[in-house]
């Protein structure tokens, strides 16, 4: 798989999991603690359980791609985990990764 490729995947990963946890953390949520309606909690969570598990492979098979060092790694892995953080990761590694830099440092 080219740098490429495994950046596009990362690209689409990091989209998909930071729009699940958008609607986890600003729709799902509130409904079910301002509403008590947790439904929308029990599918999203899951939903965004697996597609963050996609977003860790993804984000490893590019890092070892660009022969990151493991600390930068674990802060893009951290990115998946808090609200807008997966979109501002996405477009500093797209940046960096085109440039041949380090995503992080």
């Amino acid at each position: 798989m080219s740098i490429e490729t495994a950046l596009r995947n990362y690209r689409v990963a990091a989209w998909i999991t930071g729009v699940g946890l958008l609607v986890l953390v600003l729709v799902a949520m509130p409904l079910k603690y301002f509403f008590g309606q947790p439904q929308l909690v029990a599918v999203v969570g899951m939903m965004h359980g697996f597609l963050y598990m996609a977003y860790i492979v993804l984000t490893l098979l590019l890092a070892e791609r660009c022969r990151w060092k493991p600390l930068d790694a674990l802060l893009i892995l951290i990115a998946g985990t808090v609200p807008f953080a997966s979109f501002v990761a996405e477009r500093r590694v797209t940046q960096r990764v085109r440039l041949g830099r380090s995503p992080v440092s």
